[in-house]
């Protein structure tokens, strides 16, 4: 039984179509991923479904009365709510029952009314088989799985941006609605709190939809693919492995069909040009009708791949980061224990340690943004470094990524910027659209073009996978180990840096 069916979805995005003729059903039953390139249009498909943007044509019908839990980033906090309130609003339905319910129990002591009392003890029966009164329970398993139990007193307006999207997600999940939507639900997530909604959605009874680039985590909590591409969703049952393997079989079928037409077209073409103007101006027309009437098809890709390779700046210094008894935070120390370490000339190093303890403070703090609590940081006179900020942060979103460009980069002629958006995957179109315009993953190759044209000898990048397609994330993992000079990473995805080519560790939840 289908919960939603969206029928002969199309779409404009100014002059780029994403959607044609698309359709996508979700049934009760399915835990469905949704995959698909940075820009191929996964995260407007949620606008539709959440009723925040209209598609051009085509209709999206959800079955009556179901409730749908949309994990909303933006979702406004209330200064002064601490995070165990927050959380408790999630039973605001439920709160305003047992308040009818006990008005009914008080009014039936004035008024011995029986329909009074029927009435509460029908919501006694609603509150108890919803786990009303096991509610503190359900809000400590979630947030001892998400990880923010240490934050309940906290202020919601103080929360880091990581901390924020735990406790929406949290709240999201608590509120048990029959559907979920969610758009990259591990951004801010560290490892063990990935595997515990990776369980969790494995076992919730619902339908839910995600869109993920961690395929590792699709792979375990989807029974099927849908896939956006070529302006349409090709549905796939299974895996998201199963899913892959179909896809590559698909799109070879479709590249000999392309390659095809393609050689037709060319002919075509070539002959209309040749006798336009001749003796066989008659037939060259017929073959005009004829090109006219073929249904092009598009090429299987029309983003740019991305090609990185960050330029470096040689240094003579051993030791480009040395840190004593160093205590990090804003008015209070986020850490108990002091930090000591040092990092030396050419080394690959990751910080870890669970989301919200401080590691994007820790990297500020070597850059001298945030002065040290106690402590020194000193650093080598030569460094040079280029720094990836996780923030997707903009002076002006009307600009577009071409004018963002050239305001920093007044010297460089629009040709030359533009080849370096190309090889951060910034194709010419997308280059001409407002930075509001774009997906998550595509400000995100913005910022890895502007780290192309600052030459550094350490390249500091704090979670720089989120929001990136598995392509442009593999071309990153790769310039990184091929960089010869020093890199500094935070992320939260133990895939991205896992094998041998990371020569350090530091671990920040040692120093708790």
């Amino acid at each position: 039984m289908s919960v939603l069916k969206v029928e002969h979805l199309s779409h404009q995005f100014f002059e780029k179509q994403l959607y044609i003729d698309a359709s996508l059903e979700l049934n009760a039953e399915d835990h469905m991923g949704i995959i698909g390139e940075n820009g191929a249009g996964k995260s407007t498909l949620i606008k539709f479904l959440t009723g925040q943007l209209m598609p051009d044509e085509g209709q999206v019908k959800w079955q009556r009365n179901i409730q749908v839990g949309y994990l909303d980033q933006y979702a406004s906090l209330t200064p002064g709510m601490t995070v165990v309130d927050f959380l408790e609003t999630a039973f605001e339905g439920l709160i305003k029952a047992e308040q009818k319910m006990l008005a009914n129990y008080e009014a039936y002591g004035e008024n011995p009314d029986a329909e009074l009392l029927e009435q509460a003890g029908k919501i006694q029966e609603q509150l108890e088989a919803q786990g009303y009164y096991e509610r503190q329970t359900a809000i400590d398993n979630v947030a001892a799985g998400l990880g923010i139990l240490p934050l309940y007193n906290s202020d919601v307006a103080e929360l880091s941006g990581g901390q924020r999207s735990k406790i929406i997600l949290a709240k999201m999940l608590l509120s048990q609605p029959d559907v979920l939507l969610l758009d990259e639900p591990t951004n801010f997530l560290d490892k063990e709190h990935i595997e515990w909604l990776s369980n969790y959605l494995t076992q919730f009874s619902g339908a839910f939809i995600v869109i993920s680039h961690d395929y590792d985590f699709l792979n375990k909590i989807t029974n099927c693919i849908s896939d956006v591409e070529l302006s349409t969703i090709t549905r796939y049952t299974g895996s998201l492995k199963q899913a892959l393997k179909q896809k590559a079989a698909n799109q070879l079928t479709y590249q000999k069909e392309f390659d095809k037409q393609q050689r037709e077209v060319a002919k075509l073409k070539k002959y209309i040009q040749k006798n336009k103007a001749g003796t066989r101006a008659k037939s060259a027309k017929s073959r005009e009708k004829q090109l006219e009437r073929i249904d092009i098809l598009k090429p299987l890709s029309n983003n740019k791949s991305a090609v990185l390779d960050f330029p470096y700046v040689d240094t003579a210094s051993q030791i480009l980061f040395e840190v004593n008894n160093l205590m990090i935070g804003y008015t209070q120390p986020l850490l108990h224990k002091a930090l000591n370490f040092s990092i030396g000339r050419d080394e690959k190093v990751v910080i870890q340690g669970f989301n919200g303890i401080g590691k994007s403070t820790l990297i500020k703090t070597l850059l001298g943004q945030i002065q040290p609590l106690a402590g020194t940081v000193s650093q080598s006179k030569t460094n040079q470094v280029t720094y990836f900020k996780q923030e997707l942060a903009w002076p002006n979103q009307n600009m577009t990524p071409l004018q963002y460009m050239q305001a920093k980069y007044e010297k460089l002629k629009p040709r030359d910027l533009r080849k370096v958006l190309a090889k951060a995957g910034l194709g010419s179109q997308q280059a001409m659209l407002s930075l509001k315009q774009l997906s998550g993953g595509e400000q995100s190759k913005i910022k890895l073009a502007e780290m192309l044209l600052q030459p550094g000898n350490v390249l500091i990048l704090d979670e720089p996978t989120n929001h990136l397609d598995v392509d442009t994330k593999n071309a990153l993992r790769q310039a990184l180990i091929q960089f010869p000079g020093t890199v500094i990473l935070v992320s939260h995805e133990a895939d991205f840096y896992a094998g041998d080519w990371i020569t350090k560790k530091i671990d920040v939840e040692k120093s708790i």
